[in-house]
């Protein structure tokens, strides 16, 4: 198995598979409603809107990284703003969070596999994950992906908790 196969299948894993430290991606966030996605327990840096967003931004930034761009804050900001509640909106970042993903795994698909040692263009910064080799950069993204999807089952328990109260 190349890399790229590999790396592209433990994305699609994490995504929407069956990873082996519980939920997918894709199962959390769907069982999501839109009044809980727009909502921000008392405390909260963020509600699950935003860390959607987040990903996605983050998600552009990765490739636009694979595309030989120079690293820095995504394009649509590292924290975009959500807006006003709406259940179509918040369907549309679920879509999109889907969507950025299906592309940025057929840039991993097609990666040249002597390219994956390669350092990105940029000085290390861990901050903004710079100065790592393209294989490196896709599995920080992995991991964000993890993480974040961790933060926003978390989120969603509390606000169910919350309206048990």
């Amino acid at each position: 198995m190349s890399l790229s196969e590999k790396l592209s299948t433990q994305l699609q894993n994490v995504l929407a598979g069956d990873p082996w430290y519980g939920s997918s991606v894709y199962e959390i966030i769907e069982k999501i409603s839109f009044e809980a996605a727009f909502e921000k327990p008392q405390g909260s840096a963020h509600n699950i809107a935003e860390i959607v967003l987040h990903m996605i931004a983050w998600t552009e930034e990765v490739m636009d990284r694979m595309n030989g761009m120079s690293a820095g804050i995504p394009t649509s900001g590292d924290w975009p703003e959500v807006g006003a509640p709406d259940e179509q909106k918040w369907q549309n970042y679920v879509e999109d969070l889907k969507l950025v993903n299906v592309n940025l795994i057929g840039i991993i698909q097609k990666f040249p596999q002597e390219q994956w040692d390669e350092p990105i263009k940029d000085e290390r910064n861990r901050e903004l994950g710079t100065g790592v080799n393209y294989e490196e950069l896709i599995s920080g993204l992995i991991q964000h992906h993890v993480y974040h999807s961790g933060q926003i089952a978390l989120l969603n328990r509390i606000l169910t908790m919350i309206t048990l109260i």
